[in-house]
């Protein structure tokens, strides 16, 4: 057996590279189409002929049923066999990808991009806990930082694979490019995963339903609020609902014995702390992406494939900063690599913000799009690190589809809010100058997330972190010999 497969996947081959290949591709395909739709959005609008609030819904309807199923993908893991459930995602996903590549009209699309959602919510938080369930010690250290260089290169590399696919080709083909993938990907999770011990129990179909439409309503009202604003009925009545939802899915997981979501998840400052940070960093992140692609092709006047090139000086930073992690952390505290990652980006987030239209690219936006890819490769493998910290096996399906819910609503609500913010921006100007206006006062918002980001790195997660090291070094030379990377126990 090798040393960085784990023994108690029953069965489990000694090929930690072909496990780790197949986790990553797949978590890699689902991200991508986090960002690829971005590019593609005005091609879309002109062939579908959809209105503004139609084409919203294309990015919408995904991000709402992800955001809404995760920790019921997650649970379900747990029940059903990891393995199994995968694979099962990843044949959602390509079916569903294929709908969008073929659809005629704008409700097939919207309806397509929600099927896909469901293949997303699936497969996104089993990756994690396949490779929770795989790995241990330095090996999972490693894998955590390829899983965290993934996320976040999925989501930079998107806009180019969009804009690419759709000046050679058509918008349609960024999506038909999943189907090839997800078949090879099923096929090789078939070849070289075996299944992991499945938990004998059912369904806490109370808390599912409580989680599903409890965060439904969450980014609904946030995605709503962005078009019809915070105080309309709508945004009122769905945050409302959220909030009485996730009482009752918070009251309901302290009674049952098989809870969807663990409250003992939550025990854990530095695992609580790593969920509200994930939060605020992707929903400044969001920001960048949205509003920075706007910049580059409505004020700078790029096509989509230059403004896809014009994230490269992020995107290869990034890269390299995220693969010297597993090095790093051998040296350098997890929280610490993390609040020196967000205090990076926050400078390269707030120096962008100051960017104007009339200014050249490469000190404009290329030289902060550096800061914040680097930024971005320091902090993402300390936050799901810490966010998995000191799991229990039995509870790793859960706790990654909690780290994955906080990456999707992160997401959801941060790009409600820097809408809602910048949309009376620039109203008495005109041309490029308004699209620079709006830009400059979403990214200094995003500025403002990273900040509170932070301090939560600085203010919770880390005394949590060294409280924690404390307690293992006082324990039996045998418990820290096997402490994971990160943990909390």
């Amino acid at each position: 057996m090798s040393r960085a497969v784990r023994g108690r996947v029953e069965g489990s081959p000694p090929r930690p590279g072909p496990i780790l290949a197949i986790i990553l591709s797949s978590y890699f395909m689902i991200l991508l189409d986090n960002s690829v739709v971005f590019t593609g959005l005005p091609s879309i609008r002109a062939d579908l002929d959809l209105s503004a609030t139609q084409l919203s819904w294309v990015q919408d309807a995904y991000t709402l049923v992800f955001g809404g199923l995760l920790l019921l993908g997650a649970r379900a893991g747990d029940i059903l066999g990891r393995r199994r459930l995968f694979v099962f995602g990843l044949v959602v996903f390509g079916v569903a990808s294929a709908l969008i590549g073929l659809a005629p009209t704008g409700w097939w699309i919207i309806a397509a991009r929600a099927l896909q959602g469901i293949g997303a919510a699936i497969v996104a938080p089993t990756s994690l806990a396949l490779t929770t369930a795989y790995f241990d010690g330095e090996a999972r250290a490693r894998a955590v930082a390829w899983y965290a260089a993934t996320a976040g290169i999925g989501a930079s590399l998107g806009l180019l694979v969009g804009g690419a696919l759709t000046d050679l080709f058509s918008w349609r083909a960024a999506f038909l490019v999943n189907v090839p993938i997800a078949v090879a990907m099923v096929i090789g999770a078939r070849a070289v995963l075996t299944e992991t011990p499945r938990r004998p129990g059912r369904f806490d179909v109370t808390g599912a339903v409580c989680a599903t439409l409890g965060v439904g309503a969450l980014v609904f009202g946030t995605i709503e609020s962005a078009e019809s604003g915070w105080v309309s009925p709508r945004v009122l009545t769905a945050f409302t609902l959220a909030v009485v939802l996730l009482a009752a899915l918070v009251v309901n997981e302290g009674r049952v014995p098989q809870p969807i979501l663990p409250l003992r998840l939550f025990a854990s400052p530095e695992r609580s702390g790593a969920y509200a940070a994930r939060m605020l960093y992707l929903g400044a992140m969001i920001g960048f992406f949205y509003f920075t692609t706007q910049l580059m092709q409505d004020g700078f006047g790029f096509t989509p494939l230059q403004a896809g090139l014009g994230f490269l000086p992020m995107t290869l930073v990034n890269f390299v900063v995220a693969l010297a992690i597993p090095r790093l952390s051998r040296v350098v505290p997890t929280p610490v690599l993390l609040a020196a990652g967000t205090a990076t980006t926050l400078v390269g987030m707030a120096w962008l913000s100051r960017t104007a239209a009339e200014g050249p690219y490469l000190a404009s936006v290329a030289a902060p799009m550096v800061l914040i890819g680097a930024g971005q490769g320091l902090a993402f493998a300390p936050l799901t690190s810490s966010g998995i910290a000191g799991v229990d096996a039995a509870d790793a399906g859960a706790a990654s589809g909690v780290v994955n819910t906080a990456h999707q609503l992160g997401m959801a609500l941060g790009l409600g809010v820097l809408v809602t913010v910048s949309a009376h921006a620039g109203n008495v100007l005109s041309g490029p100058a308004v699209v620079t206006k709006q830009v400059r006062v979403a990214l200094t918002g995003g500025s403002v997330l990273l900040a509170v980001a932070l301090i939560a790195s600085l203010a919770v997660i880390l005394p949590a972190h060294r409280r924690a090291g404390v307690r293992a070094l006082d324990g039996p030379p045998a418990a820290v010999a096997a402490r994971p990377l990160g943990s909390d126990a």
